[in-house]
């Protein structure tokens, strides 16, 4: 990848918004392999500011859209829209692969693809620093849209879906199981298991919480069709 201003032009259009500086969005999109972990030039604390500002956005939006919700389903939409899936679909919508540095080793692993997330909340700082906050919340909900337009009911986590039809259906609780944990330190990749009586799914993601989800959805795939 070039750090050339001119390369990005593609992924200001998509955001519509350039930098004025690169420094921080190549930072933004740098794995902390690319540069053997040296201090300050990846997205580590980026990203950890990034989560933080997306969920304050996205909590503010919802609880303006949805005046008249508790805050226990607020949560869950609020969930949903933060999670890796949905930044995942975010991240694909903005080429951001087409811009991510990282190892080999690391890029061409199961764990690469998750890191385009982790990527997509550095880049929300990196907006939120040089732009502040109002524009960076103005391109979030824009970015955004689609999924908060489509989410017209209260979603469930998969989880909870799973141990429902299991005891609907008197199969007993769902069990979770690590089967391996793989990759580095820095960039860890879990493979879970989920059973429910003779049925079974496996997924795997950077942390047991999303591995674990991801199988439940895969599950309930199985199961509703």
């Amino acid at each position: 990848m070039t750090t050339n201003s001119k390369a990005f032009e593609p992924l200001y259009e998509a955001l519509g918004y350039t930098f004025k500086k690169t420094d921080v969005l190549t930072c933004a999109l740098t794995h902390a392999s690319f540069n053997r972990g040296a201090a300050g030039r990846h997205y580590e604390r980026l990203e950890f500011l990034g989560d933080r500002v997306l969920g304050l956005i996205v909590a503010a939006w919802l609880f303006e859209r949805f005046p008249h919700e508790e805050e226990g389903a607020l949560a869950k939409r609020h969930a949903v829209l933060v999670s890796r899936p949905t930044l995942l679909q975010v991240a694909d919508a903005l080429g951001l692969k087409r811009y991510f540095r990282a190892a080999t080793s690391v890029t061409d692993s199961q764990r690469g693809r998750y890191l385009l997330a982790d990527a997509c909340e550095a880049l929300i700082a990196a907006l939120y620093l040089e732009a502040g906050l109002l524009v960076t919340q103005e391109i979030v909900r824009k970015l955004w849209a689609p999924y908060v337009t489509q989410m017209e009911d209260v979603p469930q986590n998969p989880k909870s879906r799973l141990q429902e039809w299991a005891q609907e259906h008197q199969q007993g609780l769902p069990v979770y199981t690590t089967l391996e944990r793989q990759g580095p330190d820095h960039a860890p990749s879990f493979v879970l298991e989920v059973r429910v009586g003779q049925k079974v799914a496996r997924a795997s993601a950077s942390s047991k919480r999303e591995a674990e989800q991801q199988a439940a959805t895969a599950l309930l795939k199985e199961i509703l069709g």
